[in-house]
């Protein structure tokens, strides 16, 4: 089966700066695009960005020019580095990937666990 483990969240003052990151792990033979999206208390959840495996990028307005989304492809893993953090930024913090398993015929999306970031005014 297939795994996505994220890890980073946790406490910031606005202004600070947290790295985000999940690795995928298991029986994989493919991982398609890579996305964080979020969801903050009694809001929809959100693509915040997206990265493609040949590593074209993109972002919600909301984030853009403070968040950088990256990948590796060696480990799995896919970061999202958060800069200019405000208090609008805190939510849960979701992980997505598109993996083709080893043994599936088509592939399928695959979610982490969510990791929460609040960020103090």
């Amino acid at each position: 089966q297939v795994q996505l483990v994220e890890s980073g969240g946790g406490l910031v003052q606005a202004g600070g700066s947290l790295r985000l990151s999940c690795a995928a792990s298991g029986s994989i033979f493919r991982i398609n695009a890579m996305s964080w999206y979020r969801q903050a208390p009694g809001k929809q959840r959100e693509l915040v960005a997206r990265i493609q495996s040949a590593g074209a990028t993109n972002y919600a307005d909301s984030v853009k020019g403070r968040f950088t989304i990256s990948r590796d492809n060696v480990k799995n893993t896919v970061y999202l580095q958060m800069n200019t953090l405000n208090p609008e930024d805190t939510a849960v913090y979701y992980c997505n990937a598109v993996i083709l398993g080893r043994l599936a015929v088509v592939a399928r999306d695959y979610w982490g666990q969510g990791t929460q970031v609040i960020v103090s005014s």
